[in-house]
């Protein structure tokens, strides 16, 4: 109980943002990262195609969304990871009373992001998918986590500022750690601030589908 509040005050919590953070495994995961970096970095290398996508829409960084979007289907490493992420989502999706009957959800999406120093990942959301999230395969220390906008923000017409100890905030930034992953609704805007620290930040973006 939060001795802020009065135990008899009548406030309920409406429309909850729930998002999931995790590691992905208990066991093997510097192997798997081992190879997931090996693949990322190669696959950068060797993708033309997508180093033009990204100088046109991911200034100074790297990703295979434009070019290789369904890694889990080339890679038996990526098909791995995207294994174990599934039984996440199942997780998420029972925390979060989806209603699934009759349809599974499946990933549809899954592509790597190399971001180096400067680098930034503007406000988005991720259409068309139910459930997305990240994965992170190398994290330097100091490099940026994932920030999340509040869904309301654009609603708030003539509200104060809040508190600097405020529970409820207008943006939420998630700490990004290597071996972990992070699930939100595909709705949820979000974005990764610049990338403050030499060494690139690898990480691994994918979408569950539901229709």
């Amino acid at each position: 109980m939060d001795d802020r509040y009065p135990r008899a005050m009548p406030i309920r919590a409406l429309f909850p943002t729930l998002v999931y953070e995790a590691p992905l495994q208990r066991a093997g995961l510097a192997d798997l990262n081992r190879r997931l970096l090996r693949e990322s970095l190669q696959l950068q290398a060797d993708d033309a195609a997508g180093r033009r996508w990204s100088a046109r829409n991911y200034p100074g960084g790297y990703t295979s969304y434009g070019s290789q979007s369904r890694m889990h289907t080339i890679s038996p490493t990526f098909e791995r990871l995207g294994r174990a992420l599934a039984r996440h989502v199942r997780a998420y999706a029972r925390a979060l009373e989806l209603d699934l009957e009759g349809r599974a959800l499946s990933l549809t999406d899954c592509w790597v992001n190399v971001m180096p120093r400067q680098v930034v990942h503007g406000l988005h959301l991720h259409p068309l998918s139910t459930i997305s999230g990240t994965y992170y395969v190398r994290t330097p220390r100091g490099a940026p986590g994932l920030k999340l906008e509040d869904p309301r923000l654009d609603r708030f017409m003539a509200a104060p500022p809040r508190r600097a100890d405020a529970r409820a905030r207008h943006w939420i930034t998630l700490p990004a750690r290597a071996g972990r992953l992070i699930l939100f609704e595909s709705w949820l805007r979000h974005e990764v601030p610049p990338n403050p620290v030499a060494a690139p930040r690898v990480s691994i973006s994918f979408n569950f589908g539901w229709f």
